[in-house]
Formats: structure tokens, C-alpha cells, sequence
């Protein structure tokens, strides 16, 4: 472990988001020890399958550890571990430090709610200027100091399904191809796979209520978050049109257009939440 982090510790440090780019590179070295005699077979061997566990990292007064530690891999990535260790570099950010202390409470106190009552135990909060694109607040996890959820873990720069909250860039690249607001669409049970019947797959998704509404605008459809007719929005939008309008506004994730189907709008593509804010953005600023 200690020969794989040299190159990059802060990126490769055990209480960041790429512990499994540690392990591969971990075992790397050994390989390498492996095929130039450094070790043989057996010690190898026992070095692979040990399982290590790393003592928790001390709480040393960090103020917004995952924003902190994040910036710090930019840097490195930027100016070299060199430079940001020894280089005496002061670095300015955009974290507003009084609304970052409220979200950390924020979410704490509901991941912990969540945990007794949906068995959802951690949470994230990213919020921009949409203005500037300022980062905020940043909280990775409901405290990056609890062993007991990974909570160094960064939840806010890793992919994560967003549910209907894609919704809005389908419906927005509707809007691009003339649907207006008034256009209507039927909230009805629909199957929407053409082999269904000759016994392929079928997708005939529900609503999150289990009422279907009849016809509704796409203004209604959108306010209310209803599933049918967001999905046939995107079959009236088109998959690739819409992806491409969400990576315009700032998804960068969504790159396969062949990886996704129907199911795209109602969350099945993985995201950013720090993305997804940057995206909202666009809407903010009309």
C-alpha cells in the first residue's frame, strides 16, 4: 500500500472515493514483486488474500473535509503532489462556510431519521450560485468521520441514480422540438414494448400513486411528476436529443446514447449530484 500511493496519496488515500483504484494498484506492486523475485509464490499469495483494515482517520478540526479533500485532488491533478505539499500554495474557494455548517446539521439529522424509518442511512447536499456556478455547500455524507457508513465516501461527485429529477431535461427538449406546455398527453396503462406480445420484454411502468389521470398537459404531467407520460414525453422528445441537451447543460456521465432506453426519464441513467446542481442551474438562469 505504501509503494502504490506515492504517485498520488491524496487520490489514492484510503478515505477517499477510489479505495478500489488503491487495491488494483496495491496489487500491482505485488505482482511486480512477484515477477522480479522480491517474493515468492506462497507470500504473495498470502499478501493477496489479506484483508486489511484501516485504522479510522482522526477528526484533526477539518472544516467541510469532502469539499476540502476534493479541491485538494484538483490541485494535485492540476499542479502535481509537489506543488501542493511543499509548494506554500494559499487557495481561495467558493464555500459559503456559514450555509455549509447548516446543511451538514441538515443532513445529518434526516439521514439519521431516514435510517430508523426507510432504512436509508446516508445522505448528500450540493448547493451552486447558479449565477457564478459557485460551489456552495458541499456535505458528502452525513459525517465524513462515521466509520459505520464509509463516511468519508463522497457522495456528491460519484454517480447515483437521480430518479425524476431527470425529468425536467426530457420535458425542457419537448419544449425545444415545439411541444408546448398545453400539449397533451394520456396517463393510462401503456405498454410501451413492441415485442411484449410475442413474449420479449415488456415495460409497462406505473405511476408512483397507482392512479392513472387520463389526459393531462405536459405542465401538469411535469408539476405532479406522473411516469407514464414522462416516459411517453421522451419518446416524443427522443433519447439522443434529450442526452444531448442534458450534457449541454452539464451531465457528464450520460455518454453510451446506445446504454439507455424508456426508462431514462424516471431516473435510469447514473448522475453527478453535483451535476445535477450545476444542470439545474441552467433553469435558474432561464
Amino acid at each position: 500500500y505504501l509503494a502504490a500511493l506515492p504517485q498520488a496519496p491524496t487520490y489514492f488515500s484510503p478515505y477517499g472515493n477510489n479505495l478500489d483504484k488503491l487495491e488494483s494498484r496495491k496489487n500491482k506492486v505485488l505482482k511486480e514483486m512477484l515477477d522480479n523475485d522480491f517474493i515468492k509464490e506462497d507470500e504473495y499469495n498470502g499478501a493477496m488474500a489479506e484483508k486489511v483494515t484501516f485504522q479510522k482517520p482522526e477528526n484533526f478540526g477539518i472544516k467541510a473535509p469532502h469539499f476540502v479533500f476534493w479541491i485538494r485532488e484538483q490541485l494535485e491533478e492540476k499542479y502535481g503532489v509537489e506543488a501542493v505539499e511543499q509548494g506554500g500554495l494559499k487557495v481561495i474557494t467558493t464555500l459559503d462556510w456559514e450555509l455549509q455548517e447548516k446543511a451538514e446539521e441538515i443532513v445529518k439529522k434526516h439521514a439519521l431519521e431516514n435510517a430508523t424509518k426507510f432504512n436509508a442511512e446516508n445522505a448528500s447536499v450540493v448547493a451552486t450560485d447558479p449565477k457564478t456556478g459557485e460551489i456552495l455547500v458541499m456535505v458528502g455524507s452525513r459525517d465524513y468521520f462515521d466509520e459505520e457508513i464509509d463516511g468519508n465516501f463522497n457522495i456528491a461527485t460519484t454517480e447515483r441514480q437521480p430518479g425524476s429529477a431527470f425529468k425536467p431535461f426530457v420535458y425542457a427538449e419537448a419544449f425545444n422540438k415545439g411541444y408546448r406546455p398545453e400539449t397533451v398527453v394520456f396517463d393510462v396503462p401503456t405498454e410501451f414494448s413492441t415485442t411484449c406480445a410475442s413474449g420479449g420484454d415488456c415495460y409497462n411502468p406505473e405511476n408512483y400513486d397507482h392512479v392513472f389521470r387520463g389526459p393531462m398537459s405536459l405542465k401538469n404531467a411535469l408539476a405532479q411528476s406522473v411516469n407514464i407520460p414522462a416516459v411517453k414525453v421522451l419518446y416524443l422528445a427522443g433519447i439522443k436529443d434529450s442526452l444531448n441537451l442534458a450534457k449541454k447543460m452539464g451531465i457528464s456521465t450520460l455518454t453510451n446514447v446506445d446504454q439507455y432506453g424508456l426508462t431514462l426519464v424516471l431516473g435510469g441513467g447514473e448522475v453527478r449530484p453535483l451535476d445535477m446542481a450545476a444542470a439545474y442551474g441552467v433553469f435558474a438562469n432561464d
